[in-house]
């Protein structure tokens, strides 16, 4: 056992030798000459895994950790993997947003870049993850990085790669980039020129914003009153410029959380669907004259993702929160009533609602595993979205989630229902009689041990629930074990079979670990069917009391 502390103190004292911050050099230091063990040994219990969805985690010192060091040799691992696929020469566009360390591992990415071979330009400024993914196209890049955590606590940060085709990266790229990474023996061996790499200027944001023209119809309603907030990051400026080449009014944007801030001070966690979030944005539209606004829009702290609530006459707040699933159902019904063409896609833990909006209007319709790293892989893509109020609105100028976009079209929808006299809950009402209220609650478990997290899949493969809210498992899929539509990933589903005699047609639950945080998520959904607007106070009440049985019954049988 004595030798194990010594083996720690060199690994560290070897990191701290070639940690090219003077920052967590220092943090380093300080650990070592404590001989603070179990915070060393924290850091050093392997490496930052390198995946389809980048690298994300806490900032600070060490291998387990994210920093410059561990952002070089990220970089040089995607250099080497695009170099061996004969990119030699090619662009690379690097953005970022207001973290801290962001600008810093932006610069990193591009001296690296320009060090291996390749040419590397640099977003102006800290802007949106949508204007980096469309840049990767509009410059013909062969591939792209943007730092940034999204709405992860502010002590994260993160590190995503696109390559090409504007894309996220999915398997096998992920792994032939990870083996490069892995392959980097010492930062030494990384040239890192002081110069050489372009840094963008305007241009590229003229001409994202140009490109958000075509979301919208024109001649469309433009009377609107839209209270938004960036949550301390970087959307605002886009957006509001974005607003007014719309015709919008001028959005009121909530001023205490209107400047980016890398410590999100306002909100325990910087992302809407936490609660409390949307406190600060309920507050404005109160304090605004009455009837002047008629939706709260919300971005994430990169902007990639797009939140939306609509007035809730007699509720505390006085607005309520939509569900990603119905935010994505109104944009479906709306692309719909424009007359859109192509594929509409969603994940396995969506709501299926948007399948029969799409078999309504004879258009195709996919799933996919979650994440816009696969969505935006659709053959013949024309809209996709995720519950997780991510929104592809446009996917031949932004082929991912986009915020932006979103939001200028949920906003032409919200014009257009209010010039005649209806709003978004109308319009959510008008679906649930046509298609059925297709309800969707979630159990999301927010653990320290991610082992916590394993020991529950483990648990419901042993002992699958037979009856979640008496309702009897019709058919179970392990994820794991993929199929034709669909690739391996850990996940459970489970189709329940309806209750006619309490007015319920079906429900669904779908379980998997998150793939950006330390949770187990459960996505439920129920769908009951509705014979007019009369009878859709007693169907929303059966719906809730069956989510809310079959959350407890769930929660049951996983353990957590």
């Amino acid at each position: 056992m004595a030798t194990v502390p010594a083996e720690l103190i060199s690994r560290a004292q070897a990191w701290l030798a070639e940690d090219p911050d003077p920052e967590t050099r220092d943090e380093l230091a300080k650990l070592i000459e404590a001989e603070d063990l179990d915070e060393l040994a924290g850091r050093f219990a392997g490496t930052l895994q390198f995946g389809t969805a980048g690298l994300r985690g806490e900032l600070g010192a060490g291998p387990m950790r994210m920093n410059r060091a561990v952002v070089i040799r990220a970089a040089a691992g995607l250099a080497a993997y695009l170099k061996d696929s004969g990119q030699d020469g090619g662009l690379v566009v690097i953005g970022y947003d207001a973290r801290y360390k962001s600008a810093d591992f932006a610069r990193d990415t591009a001296a690296v870049m320009v060090g291996a071979g390749l040419r590397a330009a640099v977003l102006p400024r800290p802007l949106p993850t949508p204007v980096l993914a469309f840049a990767i196209r509009h410059l013909g890049a062969v591939a792209g990085v943007e730092v940034t955590a999204s709405h992860n606590p502010p002590r994260d940060n993160g590190y995503k790669v696109y390559l090409g085709d504007g894309s996220q990266i999915v398997p096998p790229a992920d792994a032939g980039i990870a083996e490069r990474i892995a392959a980097v023996r010492s930062l030494a061996d990384v040239p890192r020129p002081e110069a050489g790499w372009e840094t963008l200027d305007e241009a590229v944001l003229t001409a994202y914003l140009e490109r958000t023209d075509a979301v919208l119809t024109p001649g469309s309603a433009r009377d609107i009153g839209v209270v938004y907030t960036p949550m301390h990051g970087v959307g605002r400026d886009t957006l509001v410029a974005a607003f007014a080449r719309a015709g919008f009014p001028a959005p009121a944007v909530v001023a205490e959380q209107a400047e980016p801030d890398p410590d999100f001070p306002t909100v325990a966690f910087p992302n809407p669907e936490e609660p409390g979030a949307m406190d600060l944005a309920f507050a404005t539209a109160r304090s605004l004259a009455p009837g002047s606004v008629d939706i709260v829009i919300a971005n994430d702290p990169d902007a990639d993702r797009c939140a939306v609530a609509v007035p809730a006459p007699g509720t505390p707040e006085g607005w309520r929160m939509l569900r990603g699933d119905e935010v994505g159902a109104l944009l479906a019904a709306h692309l719909v009533r424009k007359g859109a063409t192509g594929t509409f896609a969603t994940t396995i833990v969506s709501s299926q609602l948007m399948s029969r909006i799409a078999a309504g209007a004879s258009l195709p319709y996919a799933e996919t595993l979650t994440g816009f790293k696969w969505l935006a892989r659709t053959d013949g893509l024309r809209y996709a979205y995720e519950e997780a109020l991510g929104y592809c609105v446009d996917p031949e100028g932004v082929r991912d989630k986009d915020g932006i976009t979103a939001a200028l079209l949920i906003t032409e929808l919200a014009a257009e229902l209010k010039r005649d006299g209806r709003g978004l809950a109308d319009l959510l009402d008008e679906l649930a009689v046509e298609f059925g209220l297709h309800a969707t609650d979630q159990l999301s478990v927010r653990v320290e041990d991610l082992s916590l997290i394993a020991d529950a899949m483990r648990r419901l493969r042993a002992q699958p629930p037979t009856a979640p809210a008496g309702l009897a498992v019709t058919r179970a899929d392990d994820l794991n074990e993929g199929s034709a539509d669909l690739p391996p990933t850990d996940g459970l589903r489970y189709y329940l079979a309806g209750a006619p005699a309490d007015g319920i047609e079906a429900a669904r639950v779908v379980v998997r670990p998150s793939g950006t945080e330390p949770k187990l998520k459960c996505y439920l959904e129920v769908v009951v069917p509705v014979a007019d607007a009369a009878a859709l106070p007693d169907a929303r009440t059966r719906a809730a009391a069956t989510l809310a049985a079959i959350k407890r019954d769930l929660s049951a049988a996983a353990g957590v």
